[in-house]
């Protein structure tokens, strides 16, 4: 029985041999089929990696842009720009009498009636003048009452052929003469009592004294108006507001257009209406100066100050604005760069309106539901496919396609 199980446990060394061959067959045939396998798996990877990285490049290849609308007017729009306010009236007063001060009853603030006297000047000089000057009126009729007796003498001694027809005629002369002479000096009396009068200075108009640049003793000369302004009147029952419009706004401004003025330092606003314009524009900035009427009952609007002057100017509301970075300047003209449907660039002409500064009006040329390129690349040509900023499926913040190891080794990385 021992002997039995001995043979049984025991292998034989034939066998043994015969089994290596085949487990080495199985372990050779199992590594080719995991070799294979890797191999095909690494060109898989390999061509899908490569496809990812040319639709990654084309789709990079694509510019991306960003979109704005127009929008459409309104029928009345606001214009705010800077005015001046002048008095309705305004009287500089002059002294045109020369002499000294002697009194002024007013002074700034003060309001005054027409024909109100302000101030007195003692003009002793003027006084004398005119005094002369009636003497010689009176010398002159003197003359002219001998010159008229002396030529009715000689008529009637005329028509008794006692005296020549010349003599009578040179008696008629001298007649005329001392009537000239007379006119003459009845004219220089009056200038000169015109000039007295003036040493009184009085208002030229109702209104308000707004300035006053003289004193009791003050010497004044009759300089006209290149001398010192004694006083200055300003009529402010109405005042004028001066204000200068740029060019591409003077079609609205017709003759009753209205305007708000505020006042700085002020809450109260005053309603102004357009009553002239200079039909001129200056050479420098282009603009025309205009003016306005408005009532002034309470004096509170000053001369010489600042306003905002917020015109109420009807418009067109078919008129689109867009923003002046969507203009494209080229050889063909004004276009405005569009994306049709497709999402490819449409180039569209369009005719400019006004230039409102960050927006311009546009004609024609464009309508209200255009998709407008702003602030378009200079390279872009009409036809152009491209990509619309924020839109959905917008990768252009994605990076590349990630890369597998097996793509690596095949590039040889």
């Amino acid at each position: 029985m021992h002997d039995q199980d001995e043979s049984s446990a025991t292998i034989k060394p034939e066998s043994v041999k015969a089994a290596r061959p085949r487990r080495v067959l199985m372990i050779v045939l199992i590594l080719a089929v995991v070799a294979g396998i890797a191999a095909v798996d690494g060109i898989s990877d390999r061509a899908k990696s490569r496809q990812e990285l040319v639709s990654w490049t084309n789709e990079q290849a694509i510019p991306t842009v960003g979109l704005t609308t127009a929008v459409r007017g309104s029928s009345q729009e606001e214009l705010v720009l800077p005015g001046s306010i002048a008095a309705y009236n305004r009287g500089t007063i002059y002294a045109r009498a020369s002499g000294y001060v002697t009194a002024w009853f007013v002074d700034i603030g003060a309001k005054v009636k027409k024909g109100q006297v302000l101030a007195t000047i003692d003009a002793p000089d003027l006084d004398q003048q005119l005094a002369q000057a009636r003497a010689d009126l009176a010398v002159a009729k003197a003359n002219l009452e001998l010159a008229n007796v002396t030529l009715l003498r000689w008529q009637r001694l005329a028509t008794q052929n006692i005296v020549s027809q010349q003599d009578k005629d040179e008696k008629s002369g001298d007649q005329l003469a001392k009537q000239s002479a007379v006119e003459a000096s009845k004219a220089n009396v009056a200038r000169l009592e015109a000039l007295t009068a003036f040493k009184n200075l009085t208002a030229p108009f109702d209104g308000v004294v707004t300035a006053r640049s003289l004193d009791i003793g003050d010497l004044v000369n009759a300089g006209g108006n290149t001398g010192r302004a004694l006083f200055q009147v300003s009529d402010l029952h109405k005042v004028r507001i001066y204000v200068n419009v740029p060019q591409a706004f003077l079609n609205g401004m017709k003759e009753g257009v209205t305007a708000t003025l505020r006042m700085p330092g002020k809450d109260q606003t005053y309603e102004a209406v357009l009553t002239t314009t200079s039909n001129s524009l200056t050479e420098n900035n282009r603009s025309a100066l205009i003016q306005l009427q408005a009532d002034n009952p309470d004096d509170a609007l000053w001369p010489g100050a600042y306003a905002e002057v917020h015109f109420h100017i009807p418009a067109d509301a078919n008129v689109l604005r867009i923003p002046a970075t969507a203009l494209i300047f080229g050889p063909d003209g004004l276009r405005v760069a569009t994306v049709g449907p497709d999402d490819k660039v449409v180039s569209k002409p369009v005719r400019l309106g006004r230039n409102l500064g960050k927006e311009v009006e546009i004609v024609s040329g464009l309508s209200i539901d255009d998709r407008i390129i702003d602030s378009p690349q200079e390279s872009l040509a009409a036809g152009e496919k491209v990509r619309i900023a924020g839109a959905k499926g917008d990768s252009k913040v994605s990076g590349a396609p990630a890369k597998t190891k097996e793509a690596d080794r095949a590039q040889g990385l």
